[in-house]
């Protein structure tokens, strides 16, 4: 049912992945596509960092590089990431909300490319980059998820996703990565869903 999972984080983003991608068994299934906010001029050793936590292997994609099932894609600093035709696409345009890599970019290519297979997850986070774009996907279809904001070391970006997107979920930063095991296996999926046709809920995981 479902084909991606895009995250979004900036401050306070570096426990936050620990925690989730530490929650991934070696068995899951979808692509995980990260745009985390990194200084342009910070060392590239957060993709090494998280692959020590990761039980699955961790990347910065290349241009036009294929986007594989059972990988996690970092976007690499200073530039934005997309994706395009189930591939990538780096990007130097200007910087979104004073971001590059830029959440929303990769969010709204992702609902683009993906619509109602895609996952939206928004964690801890100083500003307000990835509430549009979490928006988009939950508009295009796609399922929402946001860490609660009591929960994420900077709470601006959750609180500013829950206004503009109305998230399928809002959890603790624990209970996100069995979330999504749980929406990658297409038998119990289902279970998760959002009921009806309103889609405007949010359903607290505690």
């Amino acid at each position: 049912m479902f084909d991606i999972v895009v995250i979004g984080t900036s401050t306070g983003g570096l426990k936050a992945l620990q925690t989730l991608l530490s929650g991934l068994p070696a068995e899951f299934s979808l692509p995980v596509v990260i745009a985390q906010h990194r200084g342009k001029d910070l060392d590239s050793g957060l993709c090494e960092y998280l692959a020590e936590c990761s039980r699955l292997p961790v990347t910065e994609p290349d241009d036009k590089e294929p986007l594989l099932g059972g990988h996690i894609y970092l976007a690499p600093r200073d530039y934005h990431l997309l994706i395009e035709d189930r591939s990538f696409a780096l990007s130097t345009a200007q910087s979104v909300r004073f971001a590059r890599p830029s959440i929303d970019v990769l969010f709204e290519s992702a609902a683009d490319a993906f619509q109602t297979r895609a996952i939206g997850v928004i964690l801890t986070g100083a500003n307000s980059d990835g509430a549009r774009g979490l928006a988009t996907i939950k508009s295009r279809g796609g399922f929402t998820i946001v860490e609660e904001p009591a929960s994420a070391a900077a709470r601006e970006l959750p609180d500013a996703a829950i206004a503009q997107a109305a998230p399928d979920r809002v959890l603790a930063l624990d209970q996100i990565a069995p979330c999504l095991v749980m929406l990658s296996e297409s038998k119990q999926s289902d279970q998760l869903l959002r009921p009806g046709t309103a889609g405007t809920a949010i359903y607290y995981g505690r």
